[in-house]
């Protein structure tokens, strides 16, 4: 068991608080530019974004997004052994969020902004 303010507890505590700015961030900046999905989080310190339908696939998304000094890991990574022609794989990023929060604020915003521009040029 985690003492009152252990290293364990406070990361404990901070992850409880910081997941829900995280995903409401996600859905006030994101949600209206697109369709938008957040996998539920399981206690982690990312969030993975399904973008249903992006007419670009996550590596690019990853690339105009890194460009602008927001680094996300496109979702293709992590679907080892998937079909190649499964959309979803190139549909979702990994965003970190164990950042200041003005940090993570200011990301949402430019990745909302990519996505947006994505949706609507391609």
């Amino acid at each position: 068991m985690n003492s009152p303010g252990s290293a364990a507890t406070t990361c404990a505590l901070t992850t409880r608080r910081t997941v829900p700015r995280a995903v409401q961030g996600v859905a006030r900046s994101v949600r209206p530019a697109c369709r938008c999905g957040i996998h539920r989080p399981e206690g982690a310190f990312f969030l993975w974004l399904w973008f249903p339908g992006l007419p670009i696939s996550s590596e690019e998304l990853y690339r105009r997004l890194k460009q602008r000094d927001v680094l996300v890991l496109s979702g293709h990574h992590f679907f080892p052994g998937v079909a190649q022609d499964d959309p979803h794989q190139h549909e979702c990023l990994r965003l970190s969020y164990a950042q200041p929060p003005e940090s993570v604020r200011a990301g949402i915003a430019i990745l909302a902004e990519e996505v947006r521009r994505a949706y609507e040029y391609g």
